[in-house]
């Protein structure tokens, strides 16, 4: 038997067939989305980093903690990801992270102060984290065998 994507199986990618998923396009631009946010996201904060020194008035050795609690956050997160999806199932982690990073981002954008930026990194790169594994799992969910070269390169 088939197993659906949200089913008890959680992440099983045999027995899959393209007919099972109907909305296969709206869910691969919704994962491409999520993961395209993550990555300007990154892009946006190593770029604006000499202007959140000035905002702040910080050295340069403490606006380095803004980087460097987002990349320590996700790489304690990144190992969990598998455990997490398998006790939850990927969509639930998957839509908990695309929240949780989205709002951390807009908490992002109302920091105050050096101190409430690394904590709203820091809880981006938690949320964050989740988002690229369980993308290509997803796709890889979603689409046969034999598409799962070009699912892959969609992310």
């Amino acid at each position: 038997m088939a197993r659906g994507f949200n089913d008890a199986s959680r992440g099983a990618v045999k027995g899959r067939t393209a007919a099972l998923v109907a909305n296969r396009g709206a869910i691969t631009v919704s994962i491409m989305l999520a993961t395209f946010m993550q990555g300007v996201d990154t892009t946006i904060a190593n770029v604006a980093l000499p202007h959140m020194q000035g905002s702040f008035s910080a050295a340069q050795d403490q606006i380095a903690w803004v980087i460097t609690s987002y990349i320590v956050a996700a790489a304690i997160m990144t190992p969990l990801t598998g455990w997490l999806a398998g006790r939850f199932g990927i969509k639930y982690v998957f839509l908990i992270s695309v929240a949780g990073f989205t709002l951390a981002s807009a908490l992002c954008g109302v920091a105050s102060s050096l101190a409430q930026m690394v904590i709203y990194r820091l809880l981006q790169g938690i949320c964050g984290a989740a988002l690229v594994p369980l993308s290509q799992s997803v796709l890889l969910q979603i689409n046969p065998p034999d598409r799962h070269a070009r699912a892959a390169c969609s992310v």
